[in-house]
Formats: C-alpha cells, structure tokens, sequence
C-alpha cells in the first residue's frame, strides 16, 4: 500500500495482544481508515488480508536495533500529539509534512507474564520492557481531545459502535485516556518492583510497596454495613486456591461479609488433606471435621455449635457429592453460601431445588482449593498507612515439637492434637479449640482473657469433649485456663509453651494427667 493520503482518516496500530485484531481493524478501514502498522502487527493484518501501510513508508526511516527503533520518530509523534485545531501545531504539521492520527491501538510487551516464569533471565527480562508502545500510548492520552488511545481488545466493540453511531464523544476519550494512563502506571510499576526484588533479592520489604488490585465487578450492595459503600478487588494474576479464583454457581449477590466468611472458610479447609467440612460465622471457626466421607464430615462439624451453625458459610475440600448435599437439607439448617472444588451434578440439582433456601444460597466453586499458597502477604489498613506482612501459612515443624508432661498423648490424642491446632490458628484470639474424634466440640475465641475463652468453649462442647483434646493459640499465661479444661474433660493440650510461668502450667498438668505437647510457634490473629 502507498504512503497515507492528507485526506483520510488514520490509525497507528501495534500490539502485542492480537485477540481480535482482524475485525477490529476491518471495522476502522470500513469506516474510511488507513492503517500504519508496525512489525508482527503488520504481518498480522497482512496475512488476514487487510491492506497496512509499513510504519517505515511512513517515516522514510527503517526499522532498526531488533525493533528497538520504529516509532520513535517526529512524524509519529508529531501525529499524536499535534493539535489540528491549534494554528501553531497545524503550521508546524504542514511545514514537516506530518499526518494527525485519530486513533491508536496500542497494548504492550507481555512484562508481567514474562518475569513471572521461573527461567526468565535477566537479559530477556530486559528485551520485554517496551519503550515504544508506551510513548505512543502517553502521547496519544495527553492528546486524547484529538486522538483515541485503544489499549485493550474489550474497548474494541465500544469504538466501533462509538464510530458508526457519530463519532467518539469526549466523555470516552477521556475513559479512554485514563484506562491507558492506568495501563502504562501499572507496567512501570511492575518493571520497578522487579527491578527491586532482583537487585535487593535480601530485602524482604521494598522501599516502596505500591501493591495492583483490580475491581471484580460493580461495587458490592455495601460493605460491613448497610451505611459503609465496599467494592471486591482482586490481583491481577491471584494465585490458585485464593477466593479471587472462586466462580460463583448460584444464587443472589455475594456481599462484604460473605466474602470475608468464604475467604476464611478456604483458608481453614485447605489445611488438610482428608475429607474435610468447616462452618464459619463472623470470620470463626464453629465447626470443623475431616473423615472418610464428605457428608460425616458435614455431620461433625455441624454439630460443633448447631445454634452458631444457623446463617453459616460453609468450606469443602473435596466435591460436593449426593449425600453431602442431603446432609444440608434437614429441616434445622440453614446456610448462606458454600465453597468447594466443586459440585457433583447431582449435589448441584439438590441445593438449588430442594432446601427452602433455594433460590438464595451462594454456591462457589473453587477447582483448584487446597493448593498451598505459602508467602502469601497479608496487608491491613491503618491511620495514615499500611501494616504488611507474610501470611501466616507456612507449615508447623512438627519435628520440633516438644511432650513436655510426664504423660505422652495417645495415638489416638495425637490425632486430634494436629487437627485441634490446624484449627485454633483460625481463630481469632485469644483462641482455644476443643476437638476430639476429627472433629471440633468448642471454640472460645476474640476475648480479651485466654481463661475465658476456655470457659466459651467448655460451655460450647459440653460432654462431647470428655476425653478430647484443647489447643490454644498461645501459650496458657497461668495454670487457670489448663485446669478448668481438664475439669471439662480434656486429657491433651498443645500449645507454643514460651511463658515464664510454663514450670507452673507442667506441673497442673502432670497433676491432672494432661499430655501437653510445646510447638515453639504461636498463630496469634488479630
């Protein structure tokens, strides 16, 4: 194709993102544009048989360096940031015989994808940081009253239709303008960050943290109250097993609350490998079990606080089958939303047709729950900053584990004391969990006093925790806490041990025939 004419429309494209390329581009030449193209671009359009002028034609310069240099040039830029209606850019257009360009497409090197491979090298790493298609983005952003800056295949459709139906207004000029000064802050943000974490790799904390979220859907109806506004946003690429990668199955709009319950339930389910069904209410654990079946584990862990178990969320690690689904039917319960790898055809027929809640219930599948997802940051808000820190999901040494009784606990207590401690560090302290047979009986949680949330979780078991075992997030300050849950029954205790007062809590213990395992390693949350 010739060099462009002085009197048709014009658009610069060069992407690295081709999806739907082709009839984006016949859209624009059937509305009258000539396309400058660069490189693989070009060769793209080309062979889908669409007529391109070579960005070289249109510069008089060759491409060089591998690509380095193609468009950096004046009658490129010239064309995006000149302003036809101003007589001293129109003059100097004229007088260096440059073209205004009214869009540009443009989307850049895949730099995110490329340094997240384990065997990206530096010197590739280096290749993928693109100089040109930013420049022409900013200059085309700046220019946007003039210039329609294109960065993603989803703004495609709106374009064109925008084109066919009168022009593109300047309220989307602007939008659009602002999505490609949103695209290019976040690619140097991310060239930054892993110029940091490369030449720093010592350096557990960054100088600056400027961590990317992106908003899941419309803000959220509102957030932990009716009268606070609350919005979902994720990572742009979030890990396997996260809550950012659930998709929900059925029933009405998740809320703040449901999103906070689902995110804990995965956490706490994730941390075992048998069958395993856990109840959350307000972000606690108040039932938990694992055992052959899903549908005993439901049983079990339902009946650790039947009355807190009403209005919970629900967390499985495995798919929901037939009988688990039965299990939720009973005429006793009730639940507002449940995660899973996934749901059995079955399963899924009868918690969307059976229960009395079926319309309302918010089923989330999650494919890949259960993937370890270590080195996690965990970031909280505070006044006039941001507390950051590394999620506590690293597994517990058990080898370093400590019998520091007289009694050593039972295979059997054994058993229960791993669960009991999977358990208790998701709970809010001061945490205690009662647990016996794979099951959870009682939970004290958030007090400001350990000794209370024993006495929580006394009333909470009951009977059932004759013979079962406690766990307790932190070590037991005084020997008060130890005794009263032995009086309830218990006959094991694990905990971090670290107290000046650990001699005193040994010796209630060897007196009251407890078991007492120290693990060296606290889960205080807070």
């Amino acid at each position: 194709m010739s060099a462009p004419s002085d009197t048709r429309l014009r658009s610069l494209v060069s992407v690295s993102d081709k999806t739907d390329l082709l009839p984006f581009v016949s859209g624009l030449q059937a509305l009258g544009f000539e396309i400058v193209s660069t490189g693989g671009t070009r060769k793209t359009l080309l062979d889908g048989g669409l007529p391109v002028i070579d960005i070289s034609e249109y510069t008089g310069f060759p491409e060089m360096m591998d690509g380095r240099v193609k468009t950096l040039h004046p009658l490129v830029h010239g064309g995006l940031l000149g302003r036809p209606t101003l007589p001293s850019d129109r003059q100097s257009m004229q007088a260096h015989g440059i073209l205004p360009f009214q869009i540009v497409v443009c989307n850049l090197y895949p730099f995110e994808a490329t340094v997240a491979r384990p065997d990206c090298s530096w010197e590739h790493a280096i290749e993928n940081i693109d100089i040109g298609g930013p420049s022409m983005i900013r200059s085309a952003a700046k220019n946007h009253a003039h210039v329609a800056v294109v960065t993603h295949p989803r703004q495609y459709p709106v374009v064109l239709e925008a084109l066919r139906s009168g022009g593109l207004t300047e309220a989307l000029r602007r939008q659009l303008a602002g999505d490609a000064f949103e695209m290019t802050a976040r690619y140097d943000r991310a060239i930054a960050n892993y110029f940091a974490r490369t030449l720093h790799p010592e350096e557990l904390f960054p100088q600056t943290l400027a961590p990317l979220f992106e908003r899941r859907g419309a803000k959220l109806r509102y957030g932990e109250n009716p009268q606070q506004e609350g919005a979902f946003y994720a990572e742009p690429n979030p890990p396997p097993g996260t809550l950012a990668t659930a998709r929900q199955l059925h029933g009405k709009e998740l809320s703040y609350n449901n999103l906070l319950d689902l995110d804990a339930a995965i956490q706490l389910v994730s941390e075992f490998a048998d069958p395993a069904a856990v109840v959350l209410k307000h972000n606690n654990p108040c039932g938990a079990a694992i055992a052959p079946q899903l549908a005993t584990a439901l049983e079990q862990a339902w009946a650790g606080d039947p009355v807190s178990a009403f209005g919970s969320i629900l967390g499985f690690n495995r798919p929901v089958d037939a009988a688990t689904a039965e299990q939720l039917c009973l005429p006793d319960r009730f639940v507002e939303a449940m995660v899973a790898p996934g749901f059995e055809p079955a399963a899924l027929e009868i918690l969307t047709t059976k229960p009395k809640w079926k319309a309302n219930v918010r089923l989330l599948e999650c494919p890949t729950l259960g993937t370890r997802r270590d080195r996690m940051w965990d970031y909280r808000r505070v006044s006039g900053g941001l507390l950051v820190q590394q999620a506590d999901d690293v597994p517990d040494p058990e080898e370093e584990w400590k019998v520091v009784t007289e009694r050593q606990p039972t295979a059997e207590e054994l058993v229960d004391l791993k669960f009991a401690w999977k358990v208790c560090k998701h709970v809010k302290s001061n945490a205690i969990v009662f647990a016996k047979g794979g099951a959870v009986t009682g939970v004290g949680a958030g007090q400001m006093s350990r000794v209370d949330s024993v006495q929580i979780a006394t009333q909470k078991s009951g009977p059932r925790c004759v013979g079962g075992v406690v766990a307790s997030d932190a070590f037991f300050p005084f020997r008060d806490g130890l005794v009263l849950a032995a009086q309830a029954g218990i006959r094991a205790a694990i905990e971090p041990g670290g107290s000046r007062n650990d001699p005193d809590v040994i010796a209630a213990c060897n007196e009251l025939g407890v078991a007492m395992i120290f693990t060296g390693r606290r889960h205080f949350r807070h």
